[in-house]
């Protein structure tokens, strides 16, 4: 997979010993991780703190785009819908996808899904394509 270069990253970097570390897998149409959150994340006993759950929507569609296309993003626009709480301590997948691309302008699409199948949170969002040389 790209490297984005920043291997202190809160939520993919190696290096960073207080980040998520983030491992995705990508099929081609798709980006997958699998995370199951330490209660140091949550914001109340057993759910994720929504910050944390923004922080693993909006990673994963980044990641994305610069996975598929080599290139880096920012978000312009985020939205999410939280739609039940995100629990620790649980295996949790995100999936993140591409819905349409305008120039430099990709919309994309994402989701937390816990092991019975229930979607907690699902995101949309803007990314710009950037050179950040």
């Amino acid at each position: 997979m790209a490297d984005s270069g920043d291997s202190y990253c809160f939520a993919c970097g190696e290096k960073n010993p207080i980040g998520l570390h983030l491992t995705f897998n990508f099929d081609g149409d798709k980006l997958t991780v699998e995370k199951n959150l330490p209660r140091e994340y949550e914001g109340y006993k057993g759910a994720a703190h929504g910050g944390i759950v923004s922080t693993l929507l909006d990673e994963s569609m980044c990641k994305f785009i610069n996975v598929k296309y080599n290139e880096q993003a920012v978000t312009g626009r985020l939205e999410i819908r939280y739609k039940y709480p995100t629990p620790t301590e649980q295996p949790l997948k995100i999936s993140a996808w591409q819905e349409s691309q305008r120039r430099n302008i990709i919309t994309m699409k994402s989701a937390i899904e816990t092991s019975d199948g229930t979607i907690t949170a699902e995101a949309t969002a803007k990314f710009a394509v950037v050179s950040l040389s």
